[in-house]
């Protein structure tokens, strides 16, 4: 279809969006209920890539004077039209995006920040040249826009912490409006801080920079903050009164930060793609934002990209792969044993009550397993299927892009905790060319005992995977072996082959899994496939002068093991 409307991968631009026919989910009654119920501060919190940055960029849109208030013909805020004579292209508007301020050390963070500021004073240069401005004041607006030989905003820590406020003085001075603040991924700084070291710094200049802007301004219509983290109002935020929080547990605004089911399937209608809409239901649903079930966007429209250009298209993990999940490794490396049976109960669909603590600083997260999940859950690693009382809610985990990178993050650390014990993983790898059923077998449900299990899940061959993960892991320890997993072999595909090259041994593996009572009877079937594909072909044909075949049929934590005849 020539003049479909195309799928606004990665855009954050209202206007580019309207402009230039990109398929928008109209999102703008928003503005209706936020300039109906506004305070003097605002702060939205929701995970990455459910449209923060998007919505931001709309009420600016909206807001500021000069705006091209044709973009808006037709959306839902257009109906309210006293509310758009009221406050469409009315106010002078301040808008930062924090996402990329960040640097190894405080020093290149606050130039990052300096430069930030630097940039948007320069897109509000009518001050530079104000009529209505004196000169001392149009002074104060050129040392913060002043640059170096390096093209670095040259401002000073004393200037840099007061820029905003100057900026909506002198905004209201020369439009004779009181100015709007937007301030995209607030957090971000802080998060990179807690990362490199420097947390301590950025947070006194995060919040002087906040409490000379925000706090008893009269220039200072309202503002705008979001961010993943509802940062601890102590923190950064003292002393600030009339200051409204819209987490992720809020009932206001629940429906403008994701994707609903009546909008998932009013965009796969358009595209053509409704047969999908149960997969894309499996994969990106899930979340629950106040009382709105809702979809990740950034996935949606990602997979719907990827079905326009092919139908046979599988679902990915879009949203993880956008950023850092150190968080669950971390969360993950804290787990006690009882933490890791929580995990397995949430992989295998099912849930945990836990006290949410919504308001941490960065410098709690690790001080509690506790802190972890009220994080995980804050981040949308979690999410909450009910409110048990004013603190504890059931959380789960919300669909399975996030459970199958649950269980990466677990293969992945699993790795990293059995590489530190190098003789104990020697003896397993041995094993295996040895033809030692029993070792194998001891050392494998050792290891299993330790992780983080797949269990109960629906799909017989998601554990399957699991467990070949697990033990493809140890095995790949072995630098000079050549490993291959589900390469094609004989008259089919493989678990895993290995071949020693030292001594010319050839081994093959497959993995089931069984329920306990069926173990034993689930390693000789898979001994049986072995011979009856002749999984070994690849093997002889490479020249290895032994085979040695095993069946490894897990349950749980535990595994048994079954050699098969030695093959000259």
């Amino acid at each position: 279809m020539r003049n479909r409307k195309k799928l606004p991968i990665g855009i954050d631009s209202f206007e580019k969006i309207i402009r230039h026919n990109f398929y928008y989910v109209d999102k703008t009654e928003m503005i209706t209920e936020l300039l109906h119920n506004w305070g003097e501060v605002n702060l939205f919190t929701r995970p990455r890539r459910f449209g923060k940055s998007l919505n931001m960029n709309m009420l600016q849109s909206f807001l500021e004077i000069g705006c091209d208030k044709s973009l808006f013909n037709g959306l839902k805020v257009s109906r309210e039209k006293e509310l758009c004579e009221e406050y469409m292209g009315k106010f002078p508007v301040i808008s930062l995006t924090l996402k990329n301020v960040e640097g190894l050390n405080f020093e290149s963070a606050r130039k990052s920040l300096k430069n930030t500021l630097g940039m948007e004073a320069w897109r509000l240069s009518a001050l530079a040249e104000s009529s209505r401005l004196t000169e001392e004041e149009k002074n104060s607006y050129k040392a913060l826009t002043v640059v170096d030989d390096h093209g670095d905003f040259k401002m000073s820590d004393a200037t840099m912490e007061k820029a905003l406020l100057i900026l909506t003085v002198l905004l209201e001075k020369h439009y004779g409006k009181k100015a709007v603040l937007l301030i995209d991924e607030y957090d971000v700084p802080l998060d990179k801080a807690f990362q490199y070291g420097y947390y301590d710094e950025m947070v006194s200049l995060i919040r002087n920079m906040f409490g000379n802007v925000l706090k008893t301004n009269s220039s200072l219509f309202f503002a705008v903050l979001t961010g993943c983290l509802r940062i601890a109002k102590e923190s950064i935020f003292t002393g600030l009164n009339n200051f409204n929080v819209f987490s992720i547990t809020s009932v206001q605004f629940d429906e403008f930060f994701g994707f609903t089911d009546d909008e998932v399937a009013e965009m796969l209608k358009y595209f053509g793609l409704s047969d999908y809409h149960e997969t894309i239901r499996e994969w990106y649903d899930g979340y629950q934002f106040g009382k709105k079930a809702v979809y990740c966007p950034w996935d949606v429209i990602s997979y719907c990209r990827n079905l326009c250009a092919d139908p046979d298209a599988i679902p990915e993990d879009f949203w993880s792969n956008t950023s850092s999940n150190s968080i669950v490794s971390r969360f993950i490396d804290k787990a006690n044993k009882q933490t890791r049976d929580e995990i397995e109960n949430l992989i295998s669909g099912e849930t945990v009550i836990k006290e949410i603590k919504q308001e941490l600083t960065y410098n709690e997260l690790d001080k509690s397993i506790e802190n972890l999940w009220s994080i995980l859950f804050t981040t949308g690693y979690l999410t909450q299927r009910e409110r048990i009382d004013s603190r504890k809610l059931r959380l789960a985990i919300p669909n399975r892009e996030i459970k199958e990178l649950f269980e990466l993050q677990i293969r992945e650390w699993f790795q990293e905790k059995s590489s530190e014990d190098v003789k104990k993983l020697d003896k397993l790898c041995m094993a295996f060319p040895d033809g030692d059923a029993e070792t194998i077998e001891d050392l494998f449900n050792d290891y299993l005992w330790n992780t983080i299990s797949i269990r109960d899940t629906a799909v017989k061959g998601r554990k399957e995977n699991f467990y070949h993960g697990v033990l493809l892991g140890l095995l790949s320890h072995m630098e000079n072996w050549a490993v291959w997993s589900n390469i094609e072999s004989g008259e089919g595909y493989c678990d895993i082959l290995l071949e020693v090259p030292e001594n010319r041994v050839g081994v093959v593996i497959e993995m089931k899994y069984a329920q306990e009572d069926r173990m034993e009877a689930a390693c000789t079937e898979a001994l049986k496939q072995i011979e009856q594909r002749q999984y070994a072909a690849r093997l002889k044909s490479d020249g290895m002068k032994n085979i040695v075949n095993y069946g490894i049929a897990c349950y749980r934590k535990h595994c048994k093991v079954k050699i098969g005849k030695e093959n000259s």
